[in-house]
């Protein structure tokens, strides 16, 4: 998605207000993950991942420190390797200035450990220098064990994709790609045939409580709101998150705006936002109350205050 399209729908969903009186029952779901998750949010669908906090340490606060600055929110994959590697975390596009560097922190000690398996995610870095890894990371499509963990001092895994992720990354393995050089080797699109940048395969990174992979999730200890919205019946497609305003007497979330990526395919129980009325319209929505989860229906938000892209919860059944 170009920076156009992402100020354009800024607009529309600039600032959010959500009043949830979640006092019902709540059914409890203890979490049998040891590893911070972290959920991925792409155009054809999201996969999370669990980090491997103990055994890779200073990789994953490397990784975490990015995530938490919003550094790969709205950057594209700009690689992808049939049946080796998708790779990420590096660049985003911006209008008028093409493929930009993520800002990158300084590079990171190798902490090669486990092996670089199928579903398993590592650090990209710089040939013949295994201390050089910074922001670019990939995930393992096949068994690369036999190379990447003999090469460059061995490519070190962070983490792993949880449930039935590998079928999102598997989906993105298959999309075509274009060659537009180093900062879009083989980047994957999310159209039959490439016509601009528009067209990559954008991303969101984001720490989550809890693996889920319901299309819709709030978290109330963070303010975190992932979902996907279909515009104006398929005027526009997009996935985004929203955050809580802590400081307002109802809980307000407001649009990150750099998360709004555009999405492929629209699905059944997708959000619906209208123009016409200013309305969100969140089928079910997902709940984690500090460890407790509840799915609320028939979610109603109404855009507020477009200047700060403000909704506020009108309605919601439980």
């Amino acid at each position: 998605m170009t920076a156009v399209s992402r100020r354009s729908l800024g607009k529309r969903f600039a600032s959010a207000s959500i009043r949830l009186a979640l006092y019902c029952v709540l059914a409890y779901g203890p979490s049998t993950f040891a590893g911070t998750i972290v959920r991925i949010s792409t155009g054809i669908g999201d996969y999370s991942i669990e980090l491997f906090d103990d055994s890779a340490p200073g990789t994953v606060q490397n990784f975490l420190n990015y995530v938490n600055r919003n550094d790969y929110n709205g950057t594209y994959i700009h690689r992808a390797v049939d049946n080796f590697v998708v790779q990420g975390g590096g660049y985003r596009f911006l209008l008028y200035e093409g493929p930009i560097d993520v800002p990158s922190d300084p590079p990171i000690k190798n902490e090669f450990g486990a092996s670089n398996t199928r579903g398993t995610v590592a650090m990209a870095k710089v040939a013949g220098d295994p201390d050089s890894a910074t922001n670019q990371w990939f995930v393992n499509i096949a068994d690369n064990s036999a190379t990447l963990d003999a090469d460059n001092g061995g490519f070190t895994v962070f983490g792993v994709v949880l449930g039935d992720g590998m079928v999102t990354v598997d989906g993105i393995d298959a999309l075509p790609t274009v060659n537009l050089g180093v900062k879009a080797v083989s980047a994957p699109h999310i159209t039959q045939n490439y016509i601009n940048p528009e067209d990559f395969l954008y991303i969101n990174a984001e720490v989550t409580q809890r693996f889920s992979s319901a299309p819709h999730v709030f978290e109330s200890e963070s303010g975190l709101l992932i979902t996907s919205v279909n515009i104006d019946s398929g005027v526009d497609l997009i996935s985004m998150n929203f955050n809580a305003v802590a400081s307002s007497p109802d809980v307000v979330i407001r649009a990150n705006v750099e998360s709004v990526i555009p999405r492929r395919d629209s699905f059944e129980g997708i959000a619906e936002y209208s123009t016409v009325d200013g309305r969100l319209r969140i089928p079910a929505l997902e709940v984690n109350l500090n460890g407790s989860i509840t799915v609320v229906t028939n979610v109603v938000f109404v855009l507020t205050d477009v200047a700060t892209a403000s909704f506020t919860l009108e309605s919601f059944d439980q």
